[in-house]
C-alpha cells in the first residue's frame, strides 16, 4: 500500500488490541485503537478511519449495535468484523446490514491486510464515481445552460419546472440548438438523476432496426441475432430515455412506440413475454409534426402522448444576448486545452454578424476550427469558413431589391416571405424579428395568399 489508511481497531481485548494495532502499523497504516463500541463512537469523531475493524462480541454495546451506529453517519467508514468461527451466521447478519466484510478467529494479519485493500480499492472506486457524478451534475446543470435572452430564460423557466414529475416532454426547435443538452439537465434535476439517461436518435437508425434497438429482441429473432439483447427502453428504466429525431419514425413502428408508452411494458422481437418498464420520455425534433399529422405521416394519437409539454428552443439568430457568452463559453474551454490568445476582435465581428443556420452546434464547430488552425496560439480571420465571410444575407437582399426597380409593396412582400423562410416557417419569430405583431404578419401572408 503506497497512500497511509486511517485504521480504528476496536476490540475489549487488550492483548489482541495491542497486536493487530501493531501488526497494521508495521504495514504502513495510521492506526488509533478503542476498547469498547463507545469508545469508537469517540474515536471515530476525532481521527475519521476510512476503515474500522472490529470485534463482534464487546461488552456494553456489541458489534451490531456499534454497526447500527456507525451506519447512521453520513460518510460512514468501512467496516470488517471480527468473530469466532461459531458466530458466522451473525456475521453474515452483519454484512447484510452494511459492514463490508468479516474475517474468523484465530487469522492471520496478511489475511487482514487483503481484506482491507480490497475494501479500500471497493472505496476508491465510489468516490471516483461520486466525483463523476458531481462533474456530470455540473456539466448538464441549468447553470450551464447560456440564458441570458428572454427566450432563453423562459426555455429554463418550464423546464425547471417539470422537472420533479414524470411528465412526457416534446423538445422542438432547429438541428443544433441544443435539444439534448436541455434534456440531460431535465434529467439531472429530476428524482431519475442517480438512474440510466439513454440518448437514441432514430434518424440514424435502420428502419428495419428500429424495434430490435428500442425494445430488445431474443436470439435467433432474425439472422445476425447471435445473442438476445434487452433493448434502450430497458436499459433505461428507473430513468430517463432521450427519443431524438422523433418525425423520422416510420409509421408503422409509431403504433408500436404509443402502445409501449400507453403500457408501460416492451416485448423483445420474437418473444411472447412482456417486461414491465419504468421510464420517462424525453422526445425532440425538428420537424412540423403538426404539418405531417395532416400529411398522415406522423400519428396523431403519438403526438398528443409525446406532447404533454412542449417546449421549443430559440435558433441562435433570434439569441442575439446569447451569442457573446456562447462565443467566450467555448473558446474559454478550447483555451483550457493549450495557452491559446483570445479571439481577435475581427473574428468575433464576423461570428456576431453571422445567421448561424446550424445554430449552436454549428458555433462551437467554427471555434473549434479556429482554435486548430491557430498559430501560436492565435487566430486569424482567414481561417473562419467561406460562409461566415460572406455572409450577409439581409444586405444582399435588399441590394438586389433596390437594383430591380420594385415598388415598396413589392419590396416588403419580397422581405417578409424571405425571413418567413429564413425562420423555416415560424411565424412568431417572423413576426418578432420583422417588429410586428401576429394579426398583422397574418393578414399580409393572407394578403400574400401564403
Amino acid at each position: 500500500m503506497t497512500d497511509k489508511v486511517s485504521i480504528l481497531v476496536v476490540e475489549d481485548d487488550q492483548a489482541m488490541r495491542e497486536l493487530v494495532a501493531e501488526e497494521l502499523t508495521d504495514l504502513g497504516h495510521t492506526v488509533s485503537k478503542a476498547a469498547s463500541g463507545k469508545e469508537a463512537l469517540l474515536c471515530i469523531d476525532t481521527h475519521q478511519p476510512d476503515i474500522i475493524v472490529t470485534d463482534l462480541r464487546m461488552p456494553e454495546m456489541d458489534g451490531m449495535n456499534f454497526l447500527r451506529e456507525i451506519q447512521s453517519r453520513p460518510a460512514a467508514p468501512y467496516v470488517i468484523m471480527v468473530t469466532a468461527f461459531g458466530s458466522i451466521d451473525t456475521a453474515i447478519k452483519a454484512v447484510k446490514l452494511g459492514a463490508y466484510d468479516f474475517i474468523t478467529k484465530p487469522f492471520e494479519i496478511e489475511q487482514l491486510q487483503m481484506v482491507i485493500e480490497k475494501a479500500l480499492r471497493e472505496r476508491s472506486l465510489k468516490l471516483e464515481l461520486f466525483a463523476l457524478r458531481k462533474q456530470l451534475q455540473g456539466t448538464h446543470d441549468f447553470d450551464s445552460i447560456v440564458a441570458n435572452s428572454d427566450e432563453m430564460k423562459e426555455v429554463v423557466s418550464i423546464a425547471s419546472r417539470i422537472c420533479e414529475g414524470d411528465v412526457t416532454v416534446l423538445l422542438t426547435g432547429e438541428s443544433g440548438t441544443g435539444k439534448e443538452l436541455l434534456a440531460r439537465a431535465i434529467h439531472q434535476h429530476s428524482p431519475r438523476k442517480n438512474e440510466a439517461f439513454v440518448a437514441v436518435n432514430l434518424g440514424a437508425l435502420a428502419p428495419t432496426m428500429i424495434e430490435a434497438e428500442l425494445f430488445g429482441h431474443e436470439k435467433g429473432a432474425y439472422t445476425d441475432a447471435h445473442i438476445e439483447r434487452a433493448g434502450l427502453f430497458r436499459e433505461a428504466n428507473g430513468g430517463t430515455i432521450f427519443l431524438d429525431e422523433i418525425g423520422e419514425l416510420p409509421i408503422d413502428m409509431q403504433s408500436k412506440l404509443l402502445r409501449v408508452l400507453q403500457e408501460n411494458e416492451v416485448r423483445p422481437l420474437g418473444s411472447s413475454t412482456t417486461h414491465d418498464i419504468d421510464v420517462r420520455v424525453v422526445a425532440a425534433t425538428n420537424r412540423d409534426l403538426a404539418a405531417m399529422m395532416k400529411e398522415g405521416t406522423f400519428r396523431e394519437d403519438l403526438f398528443y402522448r409525446i406532447n404533454v409539454v412542449e417546449i421549443e428552443l430559440p435558433p441562435l439568430r433570434a439569441r442575439k444576448e446569447d451569442l457573446l457568452a456562447l462565443i467566450q463559453l467555448f473558446w474559454e474551454e478550447l483555451c483550457a486545452k493549450s495557452n491559446a490568445s483570445p479571439l481577435p476582435k475581427e473574428i468575433v465581428r464576423h461570428l456576431s454578424n453571422y445567421r448561424w443556420p446550424g445554430n449552436v452546434r454549428e458555433l462551437r464547430n467554427v471555434l473549434e476550427r479556429c482554435h486548430a488552425l491557430s498559430v501560436n496560439g492565435v487566430a486569424s480571420a482567414a481561417d473562419l469558413p467561406k460562409q461566415l465571410l460572406q455572409d450577409n444575407s439581409s444586405g444582399d437582399f435588399l441590394s438586389a431589391a433596390s437594383q430591380s426597380g420594385l415598388t415598396m409593396g413589392q419590396v416588403e412582400k419580397r422581405y417578409i416571405l424571405h425571413v418567413l423562410k429564413d425562420e423555416n416557417g415560424n411565424k412568431t419569430r417572423t413576426a418578432k424579428r420583422l417588429g410586428l405583431d401576429r394579426k398583422t404578419l397574418y393578414r399580409k401572408l393572407d394578403e400574400y395568399g401564403s
